[in-house]
């Protein structure tokens, strides 16, 4: 049956693509050792890299870098220099790398949106989507308030999951309640998928993969296939699209819950 140990080499599960957002490297509350392990357990042909991977406004607050964060980085470009295509889309929080649109970096391209192909022929336009929320373009000192606000929530659901941990309880979201029961968070989200979805008809694509709101989801909003890939910072999150076309959200939050384990023979390198 072959070794069930599990190396940076051989990956348990392959995907056709696989779309991350919302690292946060730089920041106090990115979960990049998460994030590692998850890329342990899991590889994709493709990887989009869906914006605010790293937190240029963290950064610049104070300088935040431990050891996880730049092994994440090497990680990801070691996968691209053994043949994994990888596109980085910049985020709000990376928008200096706006500058290099068109670029190509240790095998990573950095363009402004770009157009993903299902293998049924599908078309899915894929931005960050920063551009359709209207607090960050028109109001940037109050996103930079709730950036603020945000991060104090992260230390107090730490707080609150620490104890959790300790008395074998699942892991819980704070923001991820919070979006789900106060109807302005509600209503925002909605409004955001709205304006996504509408982008994507723009395209001419059936579909849109986006990020920002750290909220992962799939779902249908008005004949376009709406799908968040989530965060790592909170509910640790990825979107991935399997061999035969579908698409699937895997939370990562409780590191309890990986994939049952099969034989080292069967998984492909990285």
């Amino acid at each position: 049956m072959g070794s069930y140990d599990v190396s940076d080499e051989s990956p348990e599960r392959r995907f056709r693509t696989l779309f991350i957002s919302d690292v946060h490297l730089g920041a106090r509350g990115s979960q990049a050792d998460l994030l590692l392990d998850f890329l342990r357990y899991h590889d994709a042909d493709t990887i989009y890299l869906v914006g605010d991977i790293v937190d240029g406004w963290a950064l610049k607050s104070s300088w935040h870098w431990p050891q996880s964060h730049n092994d994440l980085v090497q990680k990801l470009l070691r996968k691209a220099r053994k043949g994994a295509k990888i596109v980085y889309i910049p985020g709000n929080h990376d928008e200096f790398l706006r500058n290099y649109y068109g670029t190509h970096f240790g095998g990573i391209d950095v363009v402004e949106n770009t157009v993903h192909t299902g293998v049924d022929g599908k078309r899915y336009l894929v931005i960050h989507g920063d551009i359709f929320d209207l607090v960050v373009q028109n109001a940037r000192w109050l996103a930079h308030l709730g950036d603020k606000a945000y991060d104090f929530a992260i230390q107090m659901n730490r707080f609150v999951n620490f104890f959790r941990r300790m008395f074998k309880v699942p892991y819980w979201s704070l923001s991820q309640w919070a979006k789900q029961k106060v109807k302005n968070a509600v209503n925002y989200i909605g409004a955001f998928e709205q304006a996504l979805a509408a982008e994507a008809r723009r395209h001419e694509a059936d579909g849109v993969i986006c990020g920002h709101i750290h909220y992962a989801v799939i779902r249908d909003e008005a004949g376009i296939r709406y799908m968040n890939c989530g965060d790592w910072v909170e509910s640790c999150t990825a979107l991935v699209e399997h061999d035969d076309g579908h698409f699937e959200i895997i939370t990562w939050a409780d590191q309890l819950q990986k994939p049952a384990q099969v034989p080292q023979v069967a998984a492909r390198a990285a």
